[in-house]
C-alpha cells in the first residue's frame, strides 16, 4: 500500500514539473511587465511564415532525472534478487528516456514569425507563439514593447 502511494506521489512531482507558465503567447504577461509603462507602435503586417520555437534551452535534466527516479522506483518493486536488481536498472533507464522524451515534447511549441513595416519606415521581424489570433497580410498590428523588448504583437 505505501508502495503505491509513493508512486502517486513521485508521478505527482514529475507531472507537477512538465507543467509550466506560458510566458510566449501575445497575451501573456510576465509579472515584471505588470505596472510598467509599455511603449505602442503601429504597423502593416507583410509576411509571416510557421516556425518552431524551442521554449526552454537551458538543458534542464530534471525530466530525465524524475523519469529515472520513478522508473528506478517501480523496477524496484519487481521481483526478488538478481532479477530486482536487472528491473531497477531497466527502470532506471526507462524512466530516464521517457522523462526525457516528455520534457522534450514540452519544449517546443508551434510559433509565427510576422515581418512588420512599422509606420516610421522600418520593417520588423518578430517571432512569437502562435495565438488564437488569426493574422493576414496587409492588417494593421500593435506593437507593445519595453525597453526595446517586444512584448506582444496583436491584430488591429
Amino acid at each position: 500500500m505505501i508502495n503505491h502511494f509513493l508512486s502517486l506521489i513521485l508521478i505527482s512531482l514529475i507531472l507537477t514539473n512538465c507543467a509550466s507558465n506560458d510566458p510566449y503567447y501575445q497575451d501573456t504577461y510576465s509579472h515584471n511587465e505588470i505596472k510598467q509603462v509599455h511603449n505602442v507602435f503601429y504597423g502593416t503586417l507583410i509576411s509571416m511564415k510557421p516556425v518552431h520555437i524551442e521554449l526552454n534551452n537551458d538543458r534542464n535534466v530534471s525530466g530525465i532525472v524524475s523519469g529515472a527516479v520513478l522508473g528506478g522506483f517501480l523496477g524496484n518493486t519487481i521481483g526478488g534478487g538478481t532479477g530486482r536488481n536487472l528491473a531497477t536498472a531497466s527502470g532506471v533507464i526507462m524512466g530516464g528516456l521517457v522523462g526525457q522524451h516528455i520534457q522534450n515534447m514540452n519544449n517546443k511549441a508551434n510559433g509565427v514569425a510576422l515581418e512588420i513595416r512599422k509606420d516610421n519606415g522600418h520593417v520588423v521581424m518578430i517571432i512569437q507563439k502562435q495565438s488564437i489570433n488569426h493574422y493576414v497580410i496587409g492588417q494593421r498590428v500593435m506593437i507593445v514593447s519595453n525597453n526595446n523588448k517586444i512584448i506582444t504583437v496583436t491584430p488591429r
